[in-house]
Order: C-alpha cells, then sequence, then structure tokens
C-alpha cells in the first residue's frame, strides 16, 4: 500500500464511492506531463485517504486516439449509472481540449464517450470540469488558455442530455485579471512582451445555504495559488465575484471539493507545484457566511 505522501501527482480528484466504502483518487499521473512519455491516467483506491492500493491504469489511448501528448487533469463523476472522466488532451498541430470518457466501474477502463473534445476546436483550452444545475442541465466548465489570449477566461457551455456533445456557445464567467490576488506573467506573443493571466483548474460547488462556489487556480504573491469566486445570482451565468482571498497560496493548487464518508468537506491540491515533487493533499474545510476557509492553516505543506 501506498501513502498519499508517496504519489506522484498533478491534479488531484476524489471520487468517494459510499456502495464501495472507497475513495478513488485521480490526476495526472504521467512520470512527466510536459515532455513525456505520455501514457494514460491511474486511479489509486482507499477506505481511509491515507493508504492507497494501486495504481490502476483508468486511461490508456486506444488505437487511433487523436491525441499524443498533454494527458491532464481528470476528474470523474458519477451520471445516470455511469461514471464519466472528464480529461485534457493534445497533439501536435491540433488544439489542447477537453474529452469526456465513460466506464462502468470507477477503476475504469475509461473509453471515449464524445466524438473527440467538446471544447470549441480552434481554442486553446484545458480543465474541463462537470455541473449540473438546479434544473438538471448539464454543464461543462473549462478554461481557454491564456496561452491563446493572453488573459485566461473561464467559461461555460450546456452540454446534451447524453454528455456526447456541446449545445450552443460558450458563455464567457469571467477572466484570470478580475480576481485581486493574481499576478501577471511577462510572456512573448507574436515577438510583443505582454502581461498574461492563467486560468487553471475550475471546479463547482453548491454551499448548504444555496450559494454557487467556483474553486479555480492561477498564479499568486507565493507562485501557484488556489482561490474561489462566488456568483450573485446562484446560478452558473452569474455574474462571478471574485473573493479577495485565496484559500491556499503556499505553492499548491487545482483542487476540488469532496465530502468523507464521516461528513467532513475537504479539498485537495497538488504541491509544490514543480516536477516530479507533486503531491496530493487533502485539507479539511468548512463553510462560512457562504463561502470557504481552511479549518487548519499551519503545517499544511509536506
Amino acid at each position: 500500500m501506498l501513502q498519499t505522501k508517496d504519489i506522484h501527482m498533478r491534479d488531484p480528484f476524489v471520487l468517494p464511492v459510499a456502495e464501495k466504502g472507497k475513495y478513488y483518487l485521480y490526476g495526472t499521473t504521467d512520470p512527466n506531463c510536459w515532455v513525456g512519455p505520455f501514457v494514460g491516467f491511474d486511479t489509486f483506491e482507499s477506505e481511509d485517504l491515507e493508504s492507497w492500493a494501486g495504481p490502476f491504469p483508468a486511461f490508456r489511448p486506444p488505437e487511433g486516439f487523436w491525441a499524443d501528448r498533454n494527458f491532464w487533469a481528470p476528474e470523474v463523476f458519477a451520471y445516470k449509472g455511469k461514471y464519466y472522466m472528464f480529461a485534457s488532451f493534445k497533439a501536435e498541430g491540433v488544439c489542447r481540449g477537453t474529452q469526456i470518457l465513460t466506464a462502468d466501474d470507477p477503476k475504469g477502463p475509461f473509453v471515449p464517450h464524445s466524438d473527440g473534445p467538446v471544447t470549441p476546436r480552434g481554442w486553446e483550452c484545458l480543465d474541463g470540469t462537470f455541473y449540473v444545475d438546479e434544473d438538471q442541465q448539464p454543464w461543462m466548465i473549462f478554461c481557454h488558455e491564456w496561452v491563446q489570449i493572453v488573459d485566461g477566461e473561464i467559461r461555460a457551455v450546456k452540454l446534451s442530455a447524453d454528455l456526447k456533445n456541446a449545445v450552443g456557445d460558450p458563455i464567457l464567467l469571467f477572466r484570470a485579471s478580475e480576481a485581486p490576488w493574481v499576478r501577471p506573467n511577462r510572456r512573448l506573443f507574436d515577438g510583443v512582451e505582454k502581461d498574461a493571466y492563467v486560468t487553471d483548474g475550475p471546479f463547482m460547488y453548491k454551499a448548504s445555504d444555496g450559494s454557487l462556489l467556483m474553486l479555480w487556480s492561477s498564479i499568486g504573491a507565493n507562485g501557484y495559488t488556489m482561490g474561489f469566486a462566488k456568483s450573485a445570482s446562484g446560478s452558473i451565468i452569474g455574474p462571478w465575484m471574485q473573493v479577495p482571498q485565496p484559500i491556499f497560496e503556499r505553492d499548491g493548487g487545482h483542487g476540488m471539493i469532496f465530502k468523507t464518508f464521516d461528513n467532513k468537506l475537504m479539498i485537495t491540491v497538488h504541491t509544490p507545484n514543480k516536477t516530479p515533487d507533486e503531491r496530493p493533499m487533502f485539507l479539511e474545510v468548512r463553510e462560512k457566511g457562504g463561502l470557504l476557509e481552511v479549518v487548519r492553516q499551519e503545517g499544511i505543506n509536506p
């Protein structure tokens, strides 16, 4: 059995499956997700969030799969009796995008479900996540990448009931530069140096008082940072207000929220944000006035 500190992973995502009494941990698990080799996604299973069996191969690209690199940030959701994985992929000369895969078991094997990416084919996109609104309409929330548009965006698009394709045009929710904690990176775009703003890793959470919150990550004063925003209307279309103080700003981020089997509210992060040192971490959080705060701040870095 592996301990959490022994698992090399970016973008950790935990799926609790009550009927099995187990937690399933997914993430970016290739040894070097930037330069390869690119293998796929693994999953781990645990009864206590401390000791993990695995890794088990959750996804391996089938012959003829459209992407061959940057297998990033798998998220798995139970929906209508099956499990659906939202994950980012890329190929040479093809824009990065989020594809939906499916399986009958949380360990997989996951196979392609949508016909290629459900993000716009001409956009550089990543980190699609899943949300079903109060009208049972499924949505995907994703990042339109700063590498293409300089000021990264978070957008939302409706999905068909079978999750096979997007319906309509993506809606702009907000831009990275709107958050007061985000810091720019000076980067070259077509030979011109500009302030670039990163959007990364959105995740939706409906609070007990009905507030709709979104975790997301960017670059803050201390490096990789995770903050959150709140929908003023309580609906996915917003308007979205940025909470001024990040929830995690110690060189970590790309998190999500889940409840343990004893009803504790947890967030995940990977930290530090440096390959190959990234490790998953689970932090207890609580709701306070429709917002979130970490229960214990001291000693939370490995």
